[in-house]
């Protein structure tokens, strides 16, 4: 099953329904350091509600620790971005994907987007529109790999 990837995340509340979206699909959540905040930070807590116990939760300290971990265990990682070459819709995701996010603020480093098999946009027509909030974005590419995957039965 895919598995998301939160490169230095920011924003405590984003974090917390990201990983309330893992435990209602059962995806493994890799969080990397550096956060912008501590794991035990109660908005993030507010966010996951209770769910946290149902989270398959990995942290990472740095970028080398994630890239160890992920290299051990193999795929493919697969950069979100608004400058991504490939609509995450006309993407096929495998089982094994790795679906990497950045900060709400900088998105994904460029040695991370250098790193990665494919890099993914969410189109978004309005021209006066940068990006979505971060946790609809890896709701949407997670769901669109679910569903090509055939986990939406």
């Amino acid at each position: 099953m895919p598995q998301i990837v939160l490169v230095h995340p920011q924003i405590p509340p984003n974090t917390g329904n990201i990983a309330r979206t893992c435990a209602a699909t059962g995806t493994e959540l890799h969080l990397v350091g550096p956060l912008g905040f501590e794991i035990s930070d109660r908005y993030l807590k507010r966010a996951g509600l209770d769910y946290w116990p149902y989270v398959n939760l990995h942290y990472h300290e740095t970028l080398y620790t994630f890239q160890s971990h992920y290299q051990q265990r193999g795929g493919r990682t697969l950069g979100f971005s608004v400058r991504g070459n490939t609509n995450y819709a006309a993407f096929q995701f495998q089982a094994d994907d790795w679906l990497l996010f950045g900060s709400e603020t900088t998105g994904l480093p460029p040695e991370v987007i250098s790193e990665c098999t494919a890099t993914l946009y969410i189109p978004m027509p309005h021209p006066k529109v940068r990006s979505l909030n971060l946790s609809v974005s890896v709701a949407i590419g997670l769901f669109e790999a679910r569903r090509q995957l055939g986990y939406l039965v």
